[in-house]
């Protein structure tokens, strides 16, 4: 690997850090929007003006991308669109800790599709981050696991998660990356505007909901799938994955920092497991983790 190839990477990575930050800093700043707010009616009006803030920044960038890549960014915006709808109505009967877990399954999910769809060779010491990701994640969040409705819609979110990781990881090209991005929004925000219209859709009330809806338009929603988009351009999918399974210690720094919670023995060794889990896969001989990184045209 080159000098320039190693900045990219690392720049790579601190991209999908930065993105899982600002997912983790959601779930203190919002906790109670939803509770004035339909979850699908915050889902469609986050992405619609996530999508009208990138087509104001970059209005050509759509039709700089080829059909090809057009196409793929509407699959991908249709399985994260779907994902998050699923994910919100297993949400009102399954408790958010719980919830949180079932989603963080993408990171086993992630390595399994992409050897069965990009053929992507994973090696044991992968696996065994993988595995620390996931005990790290289940420390965090889980207090008890019952598999009910509302359990068995989140896991199929979480799959789709996985399944988007993957095609990012194979279709997205750093030279695309904006213009990829926009589609992929704009297919989510119309995919919850038409779920959250036939209920009649309520909008924010106060000031500082609006606030909090602008946040999280433009940083989790626009400019981390941006980030997204361009860093699964230089990392395999299952990479991505482990290091954005930091959300969830994320979500606890953020708790115990502006939330007031403690710093529980458990926070302390979730956050440690799910670390540990990217310093490994951050360590993995390059030639290994290089070799992971499969793009497909099809």
């Amino acid at each position: 690997m080159t000098k320039s190839e190693g900045r990219t990477t690392v720049l790579a990575t601190l991209a999908l850090l930065g993105m899982a930050a600002s997912w983790g800093s959601t779930f203190y700043l919002i906790h109670d929007l939803v509770g004035r707010v339909r979850p699908i009616d915050f889902l469609a009006i986050r992405f619609t003006m996530a999508a009208a803030f990138l087509l104001v920044l970059a209005p050509r960038a759509v039709g700089r991308i080829s059909p090809e890549a057009r196409k793929h960014a509407v699959v991908l915006g249709l399985l994260y669109g779907v994902a998050q709808i699923l994910q919100t109505i297993g949400l009102a009967t399954t408790p958010a800790s719980v919830s949180g877990f079932i989603t963080g399954m993408y990171v086993v999910l992630t390595p399994v599709f992409a050897a069965l769809i990009l053929r992507t060779r994973i090696t044991a010491l992968t696996w065994l981050a993988v595995a620390l990701a996931i005990g790290g994640i289940g420390v965090l969040s889980l207090r008890g696991l019952s598999m009910g409705y509302g359990q068995t819609l989140t896991l199929v979110a979480s799959a789709l998660y996985a399944l988007h990781i993957v095609g990012l990881g194979a279709w997205s090209r750093a030279k695309d990356a904006i213009g990829m991005t926009t589609v992929q929004i704009m297919v989510v925000g119309m995919v919850c505007t038409a779920v959250a219209v036939p209920g009649g859709m309520v909008f924010p009330a106060r000031v500082s909901d609006w606030v909090g809806v602008i946040y999280m338009a433009l940083v989790p929603g626009a400019l981390a799938v941006l980030g997204q988009t361009w860093a699964q351009a230089h990392l395999s999918p299952t990479r991505s994955a482990i290091i954005m399974s930091m959300e969830p210690v994320f979500a606890a720094f953020f708790a115990v920092l502006l939330g007031g919670e403690g710093l529980t023995a458990r926070v302390v060794t979730g956050g440690a497991m799910v670390l540990a889990a990217m310093l490994i896969v951050e360590l993995i001989p390059r030639r290994k983790v290089e070799a992971e990184v499969t793009h497909i045209a099809v």
